[in-house]
């Protein structure tokens, strides 16, 4: 009885040790790379690029996480960047928080802008492109960026759990210079 529950312990530790191991080295790599902004101000943040953190019990605590580096000072508007088959209704259970330096975003998504002949979707879906705020950055560097969300959902879960029938899904945060006046 007593090896057996050592066997167990032994197999439990290392699966844990194993688990972090792999979480640390996925983490490190997202942080190695980080996502630098593109000339004309804006940056694209796709989940397929993301480190993810997914919650099995209460999917609305599911977290994506880019580090970005900012070049330019300045407004920016980030916005929620979905693929949906309805346009009026994205199905959006919950909340969706999008966190940056220090700051907290907390909307509902709702269509702001369909892009209806977007290279980032294919039929039946189309783009629409939620607004979820604006910020200032005063210092140029490198931030981290998180959306938590239940729609936040890898391409290798999504592919996993056959969610083909899905009416909307999250797919990047599109984050856009505030026009100057």
């Amino acid at each position: 009885m007593k090896i057996k529950f050592l066997v167990l312990l032994v197999l439990a530790s290392f699966n844990l040790w194993y688990c972090s191991n792999q979480s640390d080295k996925k983490r490190a790599t997202s942080t190695d790379n980080p996502i630098m902004q593109q000339e004309d101000g804006s940056i694209s943040l796709k989940l397929a690029n993301a480190w993810f953190y997914s919650d099995t019990i209460d999917p609305s605590n599911n977290t994506a996480e880019w580090t970005v580096v900012i070049s330019k000072t300045g407004s920016y508007r980030i916005w929620l960047s979905s693929a949906t088959k309805d346009t009026i209704n994205f199905n959006y259970l919950n909340k969706v928080k999008v966190n940056l330096s220090d700051r907290e975003y907390i909307v509902i998504p709702k269509w702001d802008k369909i892009i209806q002949k977007s290279e980032d979707v294919s039929y039946p879906y189309f783009r629409a492109d939620s607004f979820v705020g604006s910020f200032y950055i005063s210092q140029t560097g490198e931030y981290n960026i998180q959306v938590t969300g239940e729609k936040v959902i890898s391409e290798a879960t999504r592919n996993q759990a056959k969610m083909l029938t899905e009416n909307s899904k999250l797919m990047a945060l599109i984050i856009s210079p505030l026009a100057k006046r």
